[in-house]
């Protein structure tokens, strides 16, 4: 079924939920805490209703709009502050270093549910551009970034991302705060990338590949799921159980793994 919101209907294929209540708004603008100064980037506006509330407080600022009609729609809402640079693209593929300049990003948005996590990855892999980010995001999402070794929701997603950042849950946000009501819970986070992380990876997208292996088979013990990748008696002489679970390891464990060099892998 579609649902029109102030004339627009909201696209399933988008992942469209929009954001209508005001006391949430105001909470929202209030943990961003924008300043005059900022470079502030928002990803998929809408209809505004965040745009408009953050424009209140800065002299100019960034959206990034993949739906024409939406960002038709805000270019003549804002034509008359003349505050809002609209750039009509997909954010999956755009190159956020391009509006950095010589100041860090900050970047907000009400992340569409089907592409949050792909978006997050996109994010990490420029967050020496970016000062730091408050997303609105499926409840569960936010869950699985925060959670620590040993808890159900802790896997790939926690581990790549609190390498690079620091990971605050803010608030939750009910359905009842969106036209039309998802069926799942919201919640709002501050991701903050780390200027110097506590567990440096000097080899991301080895990281990345250990991660994916050990939870892709997360029923499997660390033997047996990274076993083509790290040998036994490696693990041991980390004081890593080659028995335990993949969800059992900490951040820094992973770290350390990722570091070792390919010789320490199992040989065909």
């Amino acid at each position: 079924m579609n649902h029109a919101v102030h004339g627009h209907v909201a696209r399933k294929r988008f992942g469209q939920n929009f954001l209508a209540d005001t006391a949430v708004i105001e909470r929202i603008v209030r943990a961003i805490a924008p300043q005059a100064q900022d470079r502030l980037v928002e990803i998929g506006p809408g209809l505004g209703a965040l745009t408009h509330a953050l424009l209140a407080h800065l002299p100019q600022m960034v959206a990034i709009e993949l739906d024409r009609d939406l960002a038709a729609r805000l270019r003549i809402e804002t034509l008359v502050e003349g505050k809002l640079q609209l750039i009509e693209g997909n954010a999956l593929k755009f190159d956020f270093r391009t509006l950095a300049a010589a100041q860090a990003l900050r970047i907000v948005g009400n992340l569409p549910y089907n592409i949050s996590t792909a978006l997050i990855f996109h994010l990490l892999a420029q967050a020496d551009a970016i000062a730091d980010m408050h997303f609105m995001l499926q409840k569960e999402v936010v869950d699985r970034m925060a959670a620590g070794p040993g808890d159900g929701t802790y896997g790939r997603l926690s581990v790549m991302v609190q390498v690079r950042c620091q990971v605050d849950p803010l608030f939750l946000v009910p359905a009842s705060a969106f036209r039309p009501a998802p069926k799942v819970e919201s919640a709002i986070v501050r991701l903050r990338p780390y200027t110097d992380s506590p567990w440096p990876a000097h080899d991301p997208a080895r990281l990345l590949s250990l991660v994916t292996q050990a939870f892709g088979q997360r029923r499997k013990t660390l033997r047996n799921a990274l076993r083509e990748q790290v040998d036994t008696a490696t693990l041991e002489a980390l004081g890593i159980d080659p028995g335990a679970r993949p969800e059992t390891l900490s951040v820094a464990d992973y770290v350390r793994l990722a570091a070792l060099p390919e010789s320490h892998a199992p040989h065909p």
